[in-house]
């Protein structure tokens, strides 16, 4: 068990929550340094119409609108799903301090599987990374979202 497991958890019921609507279930939340949540967000694109209305990007954007500012300095960002290299590169300028995520994505991922945006040691930021908490329930539920749209 992690300590991140009950905030995934969170996660994971935000993504959950954005099926009906036909998007992808990801579900992302950003904790302050003393973890408490500043911004929260499932994936949004068919419901907005908006590429960029990915879970990460939605909840880091409800973060600096809590704090007031940008720079996410010490903040937490959980989500269900390896971040894109659109959210990888706005959890990077953004200056989040710490990604944890539950399943890689061998088809999109950048911290890891397809490429390592995170890491690149020629960005002035580089979080620290967690990943595979609760991986077995994020992919469950991404399996479930995909077997049911390639049947319709």
């Amino acid at each position: 068990m992690s300590p991140y497991d009950p905030v995934m958890r969170r996660a994971l019921g935000l993504a959950a929550a954005v099926v009906d609507g036909g998007d992808v279930p990801v579900g992302a939340v950003v904790l302050s340094p003393d973890g408490g949540v500043l911004g929260e967000a499932g994936n949004a694109r068919e419901r907005d119409g908006d590429p960029t209305a990915h879970a990460e990007v939605l909840a880091l954007r409800a973060a600096a609108r809590t704090l007031g500012q940008w720079r996410l300095d010490g903040c937490t960002l959980v989500v269900t799903l390896e971040p894109c290299t659109m959210c990888a590169g706005a959890l990077v300028l953004s200056r989040v301090s710490r990604l944890v995520y539950a399943a890689d994505d061998p088809k999109a991922g950048a911290v890891g599987s397809l490429w390592d945006v995170v890491r690149d040691r020629r960005l002035n930021s580089r979080p620290e990374v967690v990943r595979g908490v609760l991986a077995e329930e994020s992919t469950a539920l991404l399996r479930t979202f995909f077997a049911a749209h390639r049947s319709r």
